[in-house]
Parts: structure tokens; sequence; C-alpha cells
């Protein structure tokens, strides 16, 4: 069965069914860069122009729906990141960064979407603009192979096509040419419509992990421990996954601590004390070379980053395990729970959360029904 974001891809459909393409139609753009017209005008035409494409016909049905999804979400976050100059110019910055995180809610939460298909998707709203700006990178091939382990680059250089396609700009030329250059670059890296492949998971965390490394090069691993950091939403069963497959490992639990200590999680100035407190025990389990569990939220890639590196200097192995469950599946065991979350803060959590990726740890693991 092949998966649709809406059946009824007619714009007045869209636009009557999505708030968020609603919002298109006053979201203004520059016109030195969009001369065609506000968000919605270039959204519909970037369609247009996808659907005109031989290599999209060309796709299976699947392939179709996520690269057309893609191209409907691309610019979905202009209407929140849109700004106008003291000069008149107009710009839109980060929008790709923040549209990923609106994509990835909208199909958790109103479209029911499977994870691999919305990750794939959140990806190409993410990366829209890579081919255009791929040889502007501090390392060109260090941010061409950590896409590829994302996304497509094949359905990238679609989407990245029509989107300048369906623009009307001076530059039209100079942009489809790094368009091609990006082609080129992927094949030569041997990442053109597949994940760049390492001969191991230890090679591919090095590579990601070290800007100017060679991804040849194979390192030596020698690790004194290993660490499970979990990464969930609050209600997505991580106090589950621990009891099946936790194995007798250590456990430091930042909710345990709060309870323990009468702390509210709201409270922030509760909240830096009780992770002190958890880094603290951890040290203590690194320095001993002993193995546990981290368990917190972890939803956001800094925050995890800051783990992970205290962890690793004490030489641990880490491995980020994600869960995730369907919304519907998601709020009923939130309900259920001895300490449920309140929804207004359960939605301010997904609209931040970010899915961990290859380049975080030494392994990453999604557990996702």
């Amino acid at each position: 069965m092949v998966w649709t974001l809406s059946e009824n891809k007619a714009w007045p459909a869209l636009r009557q069914r999505f708030s968020w393409v609603a919002d298109m139609h006053t979201t203004p753009q520059d016109p030195q860069h969009h001369a065609e017209g506000d968000v919605a005008v270039h959204t519909q035409c970037v369609l247009a122009e996808l659907q005109k494409m031989a290599d999209y016909s060309s796709l299976s049905a699947q392939q179709q729906e996520i690269v057309w999804a893609a191209a409907l979400l691309h610019d979905v976050e202009k209407r929140n990141t849109t700004r106008t100059l003291e000069d008149g110019s107009i710009v839109s910055p980060a929008h790709a960064k923040r549209g990923e995180l609106t994509a990835r809610s909208i199909l958790f939460r109103d479209i029911p979407t499977p994870f691999v298909i919305r990750e794939q998707i959140a990806a190409l709203v993410r990366f829209h603009g890579l081919p255009l700006w791929i040889m502007e990178k501090p390392s060109p091939e260090h941010a061409l192979i950590a896409a590829s382990l994302r996304l497509d680059t094949r359905l990238l250089a679609m989407l990245a096509r029509a989107d300048v396609l369906g623009r009307e700009c001076h530059d039209r030329a100079e942009l489809l040419e790094r368009i091609e250059i990006f082609e080129l670059y992927c094949q030569e890296l041997q990442c053109w419509g597949e994940a760049k492949k390492f001969s191991s998971l230890g090679q591919r965390y090095h590579y990601l992990t070290h800007l100017h490394a060679s991804p040849d090069f194979v390192p030596f691993e020698q690790f004194k421990s290993e660490v499970i950091m979990l990464s969930a939403l609050p209600g997505m069963g991580k106090d589950c996954y621990i009891s099946r497959h936790g194995r007798g490992m250590k456990v430091i639990s930042l909710d345990d601590l709060r309870r323990l200590n009468g702390l509210s999680p709201e409270d922030k100035k509760a909240t830096s004390w009780v992770v002190q407190q958890a880094k603290s025990q951890a040290k203590q389990y690194l320095r001993s070379g002993e193995s546990f569990i981290w368990n917190a939220t972890n939803i956001t890639r800094q925050l995890r980053g800051q783990l992970v590196d205290l962890f690793a200097a004490y030489g641990a192995r880490v491995k980020i395990v994600y869960l995730e469950v369907p919304y519907p599946q998601w709020q009923q065991q939130n309900k259920n729970r001895h300490y449920s979350v309140p929804d207004t803060v359960m939605t301010r959590m997904l609209s931040k959360l970010e899915i961990p990726q290859a380049d975080e740890a030494h392994e990453v693991v999604y557990v996702v029904e």
C-alpha cells in the first residue's frame, strides 16, 4: 500500500485542509530571488515543475509521494522565519532547519506516516538547498556523505531542480549548473541514490565526527564500557524498554532523581541541579568502567551531543536508542502514566524533537512501532 500525504492534490483542497498551506499565501518572498510571488505561488510552481520531470515519472509510486510531499513542505517554515531588513530585502533565515521539525510534527501528529518515509521527507525539507551550496561548506565531502546517510540524493537533486525551475530569478542558469555539479560529486563519492558505505559503525562514526578525516580510515577501537542513552518523548516507553532490555545494567534516571528530591520538571534551576547530580553519578560509573543506561528524554541534538562528549571522553562506547510509538498510542500511554505530562508540554516537546542521527554516537538504534 502506498502512503500518501493527500489523495486530493488540487491546491484549493490543500489550502482548505491544511492551515500551513493557507499560511503560504500570506508569506512574501524577496522579488530578486522570487519574482514569481509569495510562498504559495512558488510552491505551486515547484510542484508543477516536479511533475513535468521525466525522472519523477520514472520513480516508484511511493518515491513520487515522498518527493512530492517534500516539495509541498520545503518552505513550510518561511511563515515563521520571514522578515524584512532595513534595505527592504526579504529573508527567511533557518527556514529549512525549522521546516524539518515542523514537517516531522505534521507527519507524526496530523498525517500518520511510516517512520522511514516521514524521516526521508523531513530530511529532504532540511537539506533542500544543499545541492546549491554544497561547495561552500567547510568540507563539501563530509556534508554530502553525511546527508547521503539520511536521504536519497537523487530525490534531493530532483527537489532542488524543481525548486529552482519554480522561481523567477536572474541566476537560474547558474543555480541549475550547481545542481549538475552536485550530481557529479555524488557519483564521484559513491553516494548517488544510495548511502555512502562504511565497513563498520566505528569507521562511520569516526569519519562523521572528524571533519577532515578520510572515509577510508579504520580507527582502532578499545572501549572501557558502554553507555546506552535513551532518546524519546515522555510516555514513549523508556521504562518499559529498560525492563525488557536492561539486562541488569545500572540506570541513571533524571525523573527518578526529581521525584526522589520532590522537584518539579518545570523548575529550571532544579533541573540543572538534577542534571549535575546525574552527571556526577555517571562519572563514577565511567571511572570504574561500569556500563549503564542514561534514562532521559534527550530530544535535542545539542543536549545529546554534550552527554556523548562526556561519555566518550571516559572511553565509553555510546549507543543511542530512539523510541517511538504512533501518535494515538503515545497520547494514551501518557494518560495512563502515574506521572502524566500535560498536553501543552507534550505539544511543545514534539515541536522540538530532533531524531538522533548516525553522526551522534558510535551506534544509533531506532525502536519504532
